[in-house]
């Protein structure tokens, strides 16, 4: 079993807590998973994969246009993506600077694919996802092992 992180990242913030979230999904056994830059996601990536994890910076108060470009790229498979596990993380530069539309963007993708969408863990924040300003600190880099860790527990739980 397999989660796809894919992210977009100028800065490397975004980058950095897609490698945090990947950390939670090595706690899980029989389920590993491939991260990489949305520009070298490939339509396999997707198919091959039970959750998907997707993050970008705050661009205008929804996700980066490059994300955006990918997920509209695999439209025509999204009968295929009915019931996979979906999340989705994201950094900002201010408190109130668009952080939860941009996760929120993210979500509306992923339901329209069909899949089943989760936030983060109750004992992490509770909320859409992970998501911090800047660079993940020590507490968003815990947060976000959680959320890696909460996805491929559905996965390996919804395909055993």
């Amino acid at each position: 079993m397999q989660v796809l992180i894919i992210y977009y990242s100028r800065s490397g913030n975004t980058e950095k807590l897609a490698s945090e979230i990947a950390k939670g999904v090595t706690e899980v056994e029989d389920v590993s998973y491939i991260m990489k830059p949305v520009a070298e996601v490939t339509r396999e990536d997707f198919l091959g994969s039970e959750g998907i994890i997707a993050g970008s910076p705050v661009y205008f108060g929804t996700m980066a246009s490059e994300l955006k470009e990918t997920l509209d790229k695999f439209v025509s498979i999204r009968p295929k993506m009915g019931n996979k596990v979906g999340a989705a993380f994201a950094t900002g530069g201010a408190v109130a600077g668009g952080i939860e539309t941009t996760l929120i963007s993210i979500i509306e993708a992923f339901l329209i694919y069909g899949m089943i969408v989760v936030g983060d863990p109750l004992d992490a924040t509770g909320h859409y996802g992970i998501a911090c300003i800047g660079s993940p600190d020590e507490k968003v880099s815990l947060n976000a092992r959680k959320l890696g860790k909460r996805v491929a527990s559905l996965v390996k739980k919804l395909n055993s």
